[in-house]
């Protein structure tokens, strides 16, 4: 097969340009994966064994996908490229070189409960409480995608944290030794070790893998860059395709300087643009672009299509949450009246919390839909609160076995277990302390659900039981997880006038209800409902982008970081880059946040689009006009 079909110019420029470094800048929508499969087709038609080429991409859906693709291309046959993820590519490597790296088989793989658990372990041997483990776990992750090792950042740690993290990650470190095990961010790290400080190793595979090419390589770490790196041989035949304007994952380790550096790591590097886009209207990519414009830190492009002009992109100022979520189910309704399918419809937010009350209006409305990731009543902390007050007004085992050591408070299993059996009397010392230290922590709770309206009550649970101030010390899942519990609150005060112990129980009876009447669709004739980070790679007819307001999106960060800024402003243009036909941006003037209706600012991003391309939606008219003669 031509490796020429049905390419434009510059695709097929990347397709034909085999030869040494290549930096493959591609647009939203631009048809990156199939200049990768084209191009391998070429190199292979030039008549390089297909064995000899590598691609690596991070996820296994994008990788199985490349590999379906090229696969087919070929037209089948034994010998085939290498396809996988940079964490397949690195457990390859590790199978092939166990013995050399001191394993005595192939290393077992601890998944993020296994990795959890020991760190908890190591935690509780110390005897600190303080620290939170999924927080002390994020870090140790973080510094590994940046090639730290634990003696390194032991050495630089100076304040009593990040002590106790390098105390923690040498003992996890020691737990993952004996038994002879690797974590996910070791299927990176060790490989690229072995690649940097064993000769031998690194030319066989430069010399196996002659053509490699990275797919986005915006959103590559330290170590991933540096891997890739290692396995380019001296022909210096790499092709990395990406995207500055896309690079969205910093707060996960992913490095924009590794794009931006391309050319001074591979000197003499040819850099193509593919700039035209396959996917979206005319008025969606100049509103994506007019939003990416102010960005410094980007390689200079601008998206087109030669696809219709479209509509507007429809601007909605709601009053508040509810009134979004309620324009939002209304429209689709409409559509799907107009013969439309649900599918069609993706609503995306800046922040999990938000999808409640969406999620709530798709479900009065008989509107099929699907959460990609947690849904809202079933997220950790969510359960975890609503458990403290069912404990505590109900006594349910299960609600009491959930919370017993929620945050850590030192009950353990088999102390659960002589609660749960009514052996209390058989607890002596400090664990009796802590057993009756929880039962009084529950007395509280209970007075609160008897005494104040709900919204305060649930308040008064998350603060009491310790769930706010873990969440606050968690400094990188717990900001988000403290707005869902915000969410939670403002749930509650929806039931605030019917007093305080009817109230309570009403709240957690529809609770109850719309957890179980949620559950994830196996139909996939179904709205899609994720955030913005999650549609990454994803393409809809219709998108809603929602929550449009100051420190919402853009999300406010603590220090203020002018990167984060920017990477706050890629996230505004890979949402509108998602839709096909038609793009609604909706704000609230008021949004409840902890129980309190708040006042908000419309998000600048709404002021970096042309008002040509916008129109405003109307809100629905309450009651009816009635003209008199």
């Amino acid at each position: 097969m031509s490796s020429n079909a049905g390419l434009n110019a510059a695709q097929a420029e990347a397709v034909h340009t085999t030869e040494g470094p290549v930096l493959v800048i591609a647009g939203a929508g631009a048809g990156k994966t199939r200049v990768i499969a084209h191009r391998i087709l070429e190199i292979v038609n030039k008549g390089v064994p297909p064995e000899a080429v590598l691609a690596i991409t991070f996820t296994n859906k994008a990788a199985s996908e490349m590999r379906e693709r090229v696969n087919g291309l070929l037209g089948g046959g034994t010998a085939v490229p290498f396809v996988s993820t940079f964490h397949s590519l690195g457990l390859y490597i590790l199978k092939e070189h166990h013995k050399l790296l001191g394993f005595k088989r192939t290393p077992a793989i601890y998944d993020r409960s296994d990795s959890l658990r020991e760190v908890k372990a190591a935690l509780k041997s110390l005897g600190v409480e303080d620290v939170e483990p999924r927080s002390a776990l994020g870090t140790i992750s973080k510094q590994k995608g940046q090639g730290m090792d634990p003696e390194t950042y032991a050495q630089g740690a100076e304040i009593p944290r990040d002590r106790i993290v390098a105390q923690v990650w040498a003992m996890y470190d020691k737990a993952l030794k004996k038994d002879g095990a690797v974590d996910f961010d070791d299927l990176l790290v060790t490989p690229t070790r072995l690649l940097r400080t064993n000769k031998e190793v690194r030319e066989k595979y430069q010399q196996r893998w002659r053509y490699i090419h990275i797919d986005e390589y915006q959103d590559t770490n330290g170590i991933q860059a540096e891997m890739a790196e290692l396995l380019v041989g001296p022909e210096k035949n790499i092709c990395a395709v990406g995207d500055v304007d896309q690079t969205i994952y910093g707060w996960r380790g992913a490095e924009i300087a590794n794009i931006l550096s391309f050319e001074k790591t591979f000197p003499g590097a040819k850099i193509i643009l593919l700039e035209e886009n396959y996917r979206s209207t005319k008025t969606i990519l100049a509103a994506a672009n007019e939003v990416i414009a102010k960005n410094v830190f980007r390689r200079e492009k601008n998206l087109y299509t030669n696809n219709a002009d479209g509509e507007q992109i429809g601007l909605y100022q709601a009053f508040d949450e509810t009134d979004e979520a309620g324009f939002i189910a209304r429209k689709i309704k409409e559509g799907i009246r107009d013969g439309m399918q649900p599918r069609d419809f993706c609503i995306l937010y800046r922040a999990n919390f938000q999808s409640r009350a969406i999620e709530e209006q798709l479900l009065h409305s008989g509107v099929d839909y699907q959460v990609l990731g947690t849904r809202f009543f079933e997220r950790k902390e969510v359960k975890d609160v609503l458990s403290f007050v069912r404990a505590a007004v109900f006594n349910t085992p299960a609600d009491l076995s959930r919370i017993a050591n929620v945050p850590p408070r030192g009950i353990g299993k088999v102390t659960l277990l002589k609660i749960l059996n009514g052996q209390e009397e058989q607890l002596t010392g400090a664990v009796r302390e802590k057993v009756k230290s929880l039962y009084l922590l529950l007395g509280k709770i209970r007075m609160a659900a008897e005494e104040k309206i709900p919204s305060e009550a649930v308040k008064f649970a998350v603060v009491e039981s310790g769930l706010e101030r873990e969440l606050r010390e968690d400094k990188l899942e717990g900001a988000e997880r403290l707005e869902n519990l915000r969410e939670l609150v403002s749930l509650a005060s929806r039931y605030d006038a019917m007093g305080p112990n009817e109230g309570l129980h009403a709240f957690l009876e529809n609770a109850a209800l719309q957890s179980d009447q949620d559950e994830l669709k196996t139909d996939n004739n179904a709205v899609r409902l994720m955030t913005i980070h999650a549609s990454k790679g994803l393409e809809f007819p219709h998108v809603f982008i929602t929550g449009l307001e100051e420190g919402l999106f853009p999300y406010e960060r603590m220090d203020g970081d002018s990167n984060d800024k920017e990477e706050e402003r890629r996230l505004c243009y890979v949402a509108i880059t998602r839709a096909q036909k038609k793009v609604f941006l909706t704000f609230a003037s008021y949004r409840t946040i902890f129980g309190s209706k708040n006042s908000t600012a419309p998000s600048q991003f709404l002021s970096d689009i042309s008002d040509a391309l916008l129109a405003w939606e109307a809100p629905e008219r309450i009651g009816r006009t009635i003209y008199l003669d």
